[in-house]
This record gives structure tokens, C-alpha cells and sequence, in this order.
């Protein structure tokens, strides 16, 4: 819980005593304040560490992608099934993706595609807990799961360690859409509400438990977090009020007026690598959102560029909810027809620049970009030009994070129907996410780790081709 309160005794002339300032160090962390834990950071012995300096970013395709259209084209199917525009060559000999993803084709000896992820669950809610979760029988998203172990902050940046970007966590215009989802892809399971991850937008446990009385008494838009934070860091610099606080005390300070608030600021960003991004033009016709749930995937280029200042803050996961995915083709739905053409190119240009944004940046190693969402789509086209709800196949591709890209992951059968052969599970998913970023030999020998995490870890194994 972070507090400033603008009221109580011993005042300052700017409304704040030194008791009151200094909470601004108190984010829940198991009862440590902010400052202490930079503290303990800082006392303690260097060694084996529990925690890899890696992150995750997960692209969640909300709604389902098809897996034929972005990742598994099968154009030696019947024309029913195939990818309904066709297919474009990649870097890697013999494999192809959907048409929608030049960018990504040129890109692809850096990524690693999964054609043989199964879960084989068809319905909404289930499905996409399910996956949060990599199966886990707590249901636990796995970005809560991390924070459980890790800690709900860095102790570096004192950034929370788990955060989710719907649409309006990077503008105004964006409020109320993509929500349809975000209880399911963060439910804390068994966990209490604090590790959920935060949520920008105003969604989360932290953020409403967050009070800046700097001018109002709660914090529940990205735009208060901001204003009210740098409003607050304003009236305290060139005062005495951190006159006798520790180095622990400025440091927490220093963090949280100004690390948190300039991490969310896409402003900062050079309107060329902004432009990198920019994903605005790609819009669903209006008439086909107004009668569909479908949205626009104009934000996502922000919210990816977002997602990337954020782990360079220090948040180690990141999930990226991407909406519109659903596309059966009746009435109330957009179809593989009209949505692939929209959606497809926003997500290509979008992962693309990141990915060589990462790349620029050194960053490829560090960060895994994880894409899926609850599952695929029936491999037959509808009359209406949409495609079902499909757990038996799914969209599953991963780059970077230091594991071995530049191949094909199984292989699906001759109508992208069903694995063939080997299946990857949402247990191998959740093995290989968080073995990327824990180290598991230490993990088993930790002593306050709930028993159900450790347990469920140690059943579980990476993705063979990926360890």
C-alpha cells in the first residue's frame, strides 16, 4: 500500500510531515516497507539467486486467434480449412505463416512456433483461466504466481512485479474496452487479491488500495497516478523534508515520484519509435463494432511500447491483453473474413517493432514474449466466413528470453485439426514460462513458498525443444 496523506500533525508549511512523507515507501511486500526491503536488497550476500534477471511479456489474444491464419497456415488442406488469405514464406526453410505477417516472416529464425499445443477446453472462461494459470489446479494466473514468489514489487525500482495493459492503461479513448477478459486472465486463484496483477486502467487490488490524497483520496486512473505524482515530487524537491531519512527512506522516494510515474509515460519515447509502433489506422469498420463485442486493435502498438518501458523498469511480467479475436462470423461476431485483415497487420507491425525495439536495446536475451490466447479455431470455415471456438489446437509462439528460437515446435495434422504425434501442454507452457524466470533448483529448496506452487512446478516440464 502506498500513502501520502496531505493531513495530520506536525505540518510543513507544504502540508506534510516527515512521518507522513515517508510512507510513500510502504508498498505491501509481506509487511516490508519499500525502503527496507532496498535495504535488505542491499545487505544481502551475493550468490545463487532465486529469481533470473529475465521478464515475460505475454501477448494474450483475447477471444481466441486462429492458429491457421497466424501461425499454422496448412495450405496443403482442402480450401475450407487452409488459411483463408493465403500464406507468406519466413526465414526458416519450408515454413510459413499467415499473409497478415510480413513482419514477423522476417523475423521468424528468432521465434519459436508451436504447432501441437492442446488443452481441449472450447468455452470462454475456462479456457482462458486455464492457460493464465499453465493448468495449475489453483487457477492462479501465472503472473500471480511469480509475484507470490518474487514479491509484489522489485526491490530495484520498486515497480510491481506483475502488471496487465488492457487498451485504456494507455489512453483515455480506449475506456471500457477489452474487459471482457481481464478477470479471467488474472484471477489470483487460491492467492489473495494483492498479487492480482496491477492493473494501469484502475482494475486491480493494488491500484484501488493505492491513496495519494494529493488532491483527491484514491487512485483509480493512469492519468491521477501520473499527475499525482509528479504534482507531489514538485512541492518536495528542494525542501528539507528528507533532511535525517536514511539512504533506504530517498531511495524509496526517488523511486516512487519518479521511476513508476516516468515508466508509464509513452512521452518520453522519440515520436520516430512511437511512429515504430503506431498501430492507429488499423480500425474495425464502425458499423461492425457497434453491432459486435469486437474492438479495434489500435491501441495495441502502445501497449506493446508500454509493455517494454515497463520491463525495463524492472516489472518481470507483463501481460498484454489484445482484443477482437473472436471470430465466428455470425451476427454478433466479426468473421476470419473482415477481422483477419484488420487485426492480423496491427499484431504483425506491433510484435514486429518490439521485437526489434528489444533487439536495439540489448534485450533479447533478457525478455521472452510469450504469444497465445484460450485457444484456436475450428479448422473448417463457416459459411459466414468465421471459425469456432477450438481447444484442441492452439496459438502458441515464443521469442527471445535467451531459449532456442528459430525452429517449429511439433506439427499439426493434415487439417490443422489436432496435434500429430507429440502435444504441448499447458503444464509444459507454464514449466517453460517460469523456468525462464526462476531459478526451479532453488525454487525447491525455498522454505516460504506455499507447497501447491513448488509442487505443481516440480510435475511439470519445459517445452523439451525450448529447455
Amino acid at each position: 500500500m502506498f500513502t501520502i496523506y496531505g493531513s495530520g500533525l506536525n505540518k510543513t508549511c507544504e502540508g506534510y510531515s516527515r512521518r507522513e512523507l515517508l510512507q510513500v515507501g510502504t508498498l505491501g511486500i509481506g509487511g516490508l516497507s519499500l525502503s527496507s526491503l532496498l535495504s535488505a536488497e542491499a545487505r544481502s550476500a551475493s550468490g545463487a539467486s532465486l529469481i533470473k534477471d529475465k521478464a515475460v511479456v505475454l501477448l494474450n489474444l483475447q477471444g481466441g486467434a486462429s492458429h491457421i491464419e497466424t501461425f499454422d497456415p496448412k495450405m496443403t488442406a482442402p480450401a475450407e480449412y487452409r488459411a483463408m488469405f493465403g500464406d507468406v514464406k519466413t526465414k526458416l526453410p519450408g515454413v510459413t505463416f499467415g499473409s497478415h505477417f510480413p513482419g514477423l516472416a522476417t523475423l521468424a529464425d528468432r521465434m519459436a512456433i508451436v504447432r501441437c499445443f492442446q488443452h481441449g477446453i472450447s468455452n470462454h472462461e475456462p479456457a482462458a483461466i486455464h492457460v493464465m494459470a499453465g493448468g495449475n489446479p489453483s487457477n492462479t494466473n501465472m503472473a500471480s504466481v511469480f509475484a507470490r514468489i518474487a514479491g509484489t514489487n522489485s526491490p530495484r525500482t520498486g515497480m510491481p512485479n506483475s502488471t496487465i495493459l488492457t487498451p485504456p492503461a494507455v489512453g483515455d479513448e480506449y475506456q471500457g474496452i477489452g474487459r471482457r477478459f481481464v478477470g479471467f486472465i488474472s484471477d489470483t486463484g487460491t492467492l489473495p487479491p494483492a498479487y492480482r496483477p496491477l492493473d494501469p486502467s484502475g482494475g486491480s487490488e493494488l491500484m484501488q488500495n493505492m491513496e495519494l490524497r494529493i488532491p483527491q483520496n484514491r487512485l483509480d486512473d493512469r492519468r491521477t497516478l501520473l499527475a499525482g505524482l509528479d504534482s507531489f515530487k514538485r512541492k518536495v524537491d528542494g525542501t528539507d523534508l528528507l533532511r535525517g531519512a536514511d539512504q533506504f527512506e530517498q531511495q524509496a522516494f526517488d523511486v516512487l515520484a519518479g521511476g513508476i510515474s516516468s515508466a508509464f509515460d509513452l512521452g518520453k519515447e522519440p515520436q520516430k519509435l512511437i511512429d515504430r509502433y503506431d498501430t492507429s489506422k488499423f480500425r474495425l469498420p464502425p458499423k461492425l463494432q457497434k453491432k459486435s463485442r469486437a474492438a479495434s486493435p489500435n491501441s495495441l502498438g502502445k501497449q506493446m511500447l508500454l509493455a517494454r518501458r515497463l520491463v525495463e523498469a524492472d516489472c518481470r511480467f507483463v501481460t498484454v491483453a489484445s482484443v477482437g479475436w473472436d471470430m465466428h462470423g455470425n451476427p454478433n461476431n466479426v468473421s476470419i473474413s473482415n477481422g483477419m485483415p484488420v487485426l492480423g497487420p496491427a499484431l504483425d507491425k506491433a510484435v514486429t517493432a518490439f521485437l526489434q525495439d528489444l533487439e536495439d536495446r540489448g534485450l533479447s536475451e533478457k525478455v521472452l514474449l510469450v504469444i497465445t490466447g484460450e485457444f484456436g479455431r475450428t479448422p473448417q470455415i463457416s459459411e459466414t466466413g468465421g471459425r469456432g471456438h477450438w481447444g484442441d489446437l492452439c496459438t502458441l509462439a515464443f521469442a527471445g528470453g535467451g531459449l532456442p528460437m528459430g525452429q517449429v515446435v511439433g506439427r499439426s495434422d493434415r487439417l490443422a485439426a489436432a496435434p500429430e504425434g507429440e502435444v504441448v501442454s499447458t503444464a509444459n507452457v507454464y514449466a517453460t514460462i517460469m523456468g525462464t524466470l526462476i531459478d526451479l533448483a532453488e525454487l525447491r529448496v525455498a522454505s516460504d513458498i506455499p507447497t501447491d506452487i513448488v509442487e505443481y512446478l516440480n510435475a511439470s516440464e519445459p517445452i523439451r525443444q525450448l529447455a
